[in-house]
């Protein structure tokens, strides 16, 4: 739960600094930094680097960042009612189907908890898409970037899962230094290879530390559960982006949230219980 809120404030503060400058201009600040801290974080943490702990930890952070960069051209392009709870519902449940396929059994209480816990992803990530910007309908195109996305987020929890028991915490920055290579490249492609200044710039900051907290937690959290029920329970980080939106930004909670952010706490207990 603390790298679901971590994750979910991360993307709060994201959103904000976004409407400021480019969201790809504030990833190219908080990405290398977060990788300077998750470095400085293992070298205190200790542990072996051996091969799979960098081809899997690698494999974590390019997964994760062309997971987010598919999901948010996805949403650019066609329906956030859509998009959204689909994406969401895919990467909560690759994980869960791959945990199946390596033998993990869940009792009956759990698994039913997981099946609530999904529920409660695609409501609360549900957009009513009435944000008055025009986008075209569902698309093959946007259909295959939101289960694209979904797929590579679930494969992030799946590989870092994977990576030894004894490696600490350097998958996070092999992870963190794909995606850093990654977003510089896109960025020196796209022509915005700038970095922000001013309060765009905390914020990048600000979103470095959280997303730093949100995967040390994440890897301590999937070494310690199940890869299913992690997994799941990580997944419902949107419910901290919901909810600072409508304590800060005065947005309008919609029933659908609200029965979705309910059903969430139910699944906790169920899983946890």
């Amino acid at each position: 739960m603390a790298s679901a809120t971590s994750f979910g404030i991360s993307d709060f503060v994201g959103g904000v600094a976004s409407r400021r400058v480019a969201a790809l201009r504030v990833v190219l600040v908080s990405t290398p930094v977060s990788m300077v801290m998750l470095g400085l974080l293992a070298l205190i943490g200790g542990g072996h680097i051996t091969t799979s702990t960098v081809v899997l930890g690698m494999l974590g952070g390019l997964t994760q960042a062309l997971g987010i960069w598919w999901f948010y051209a996805a949403m650019a392009a066609g329906p956030i009612s859509v998009v959204s709870p689909l994406a969401a519902v895919v990467d909560a449940s690759v994980p869960v189907c791959v945990g199946r396929m390596l033998g993990e059994r869940p009792g009956m209480l759990a698994s039913a908890g997981i099946a609530v816990a999904l529920g409660a992803v695609v409501l609360i990530s549900w957009h009513a898409g009435d944000d008055g910007v025009h986008r075209p309908g569902l698309t093959h195109r946007v259909l295959w970037l939101t289960v694209a996305s979904g797929v590579a987020l679930g494969l992030n929890f799946v590989f870092l899962d994977r990576t030894p028991s004894d490696s600490g915490l350097w998958p996070l920055l092999f992870a963190r230094g794909a995606a850093t290579i990654l977003v510089i490249v896109v960025a020196a492609a796209s022509r915005n290879l700038k970095v922000p200044t001013g309060t765009p710039l905390r914020l990048a900051f600000l979103i470095a530390l959280l997303d730093t907290a949100a995967n040390v937690t994440m890897l301590f959290a999937l070494k310690l559960a199940l890869l299913s029920l992690a997994s799941v329970l990580i997944s419902l980080y949107p419910a901290a982006t919901v909810i600072l939106a409508v304590v800060l930004l005065g947005e309008r909670v919609r029933f659908r949230q609200v029965m979705g952010m309910v059903l969430a706490g139910v699944a906790v207990a169920m899983i946890t219980g």
